[in-house]
């Protein structure tokens, strides 16, 4: 009889653990649920206040980092609420790795390559066509202004040193020789019938007044006279040390 007993206790045993093992992922997943940091962050997404659910989920994996339930959680808040695509990445991941049979796996699959795309697109950022059409007209615009203005520049600079080279000619141009003037005098004359009289050769001095600034080299260069001549025109004069007002004689 304690054979039978026997045997009627393990049949008993062995029907206990495979229906207790049976009914485990249940009670898991309601343990889950139930846990006071996941029921405070469910009870916070209703009142819409994302960050303080995210911030209770996350605390409740503390207290049991397997939650799937919370990985869930996290993962459509980090998605949709608190946008952090890596983040949503992570706790998707998680929730099929613990959860790998769920129902929703295709779906959540979906919401991972979304956010993919989007941790791409925020990584990538590339400006939009129009934006960059805009900036590349400002900057044909900027480069016209600056060929004008330069051209502007160089039509000045032109301009300036044909304005140099005509007063610089002007400058040295040759005074009249009274010499000449003279002779076309007496040439005049002798033509007339008039008995030739002899040339006086005598010329008339040049004189030039110092003005304020001028140098002994500036005025030999006006003159077209070397400074050596009128130095020996003027014995009297330092022409190192001109004062103004001074009459010099050239040669």
């Amino acid at each position: 009889m304690s054979l039978w007993i026997r045997i009627l206790f393990c049949i008993f045993a062995i029907s206990s653990g495979v229906a207790l093992n049976g009914c485990s992922p249940v009670q898991s997943q309601s343990d889950e649920e139930k846990e006071p940091h996941y029921v405070l962050g469910r009870s916070r997404v209703n009142a819409m206040d994302y960050q303080g659910a995210v911030d209770a989920f996350e605390e409740s994996l503390e207290v049991n980092p397997r939650s799937a339930a919370a990985h869930f959680e996290l993962g459509w808040l980090y998605e949709q609420k608190v946008p952090d695509p890596a983040a949503a990445i992570f706790h998707y991941q998680r929730y099929l790795k613990l959860n790998p049979n769920a129902s929703d796996a295709a779906l959540i699959k979906q919401h991972i390559d979304a956010c993919k795309q989007q941790l791409a697109a925020d990584v990538l950022a590339l400006p939009s066509a129009s934006a960059t059409q805009q900036q590349l007209e400002k900057l044909v615009e900027q480069n016209r202004q600056l060929q004008d203005e330069l051209n502007r520049w160089q039509a000045y600079a032109a301009q300036l040193a044909k304005t140099n080279a005509v007063v610089q000619n002007n400058s040295i141009l040759p005074t009249p020789n009274p010499i000449s003037q003279n002779t076309q005098n007496n040439s005049a004359q002798t033509s007339g019938g008039n008995t030739p009289r002899p040339i006086t050769t005598t010329a008339q001095a040049r004189t030039h007044t110092v003005v304020s600034g001028e140098t002994a080299a500036a005025i030999s260069r006006k003159f077209n006279v070397r400074l050596s001549a009128l130095e020996s025109a003027n014995p009297g004069i330092n022409l190192s040390k001109l004062r103004v007002g001074q009459v010099l004689k050239i040669p």
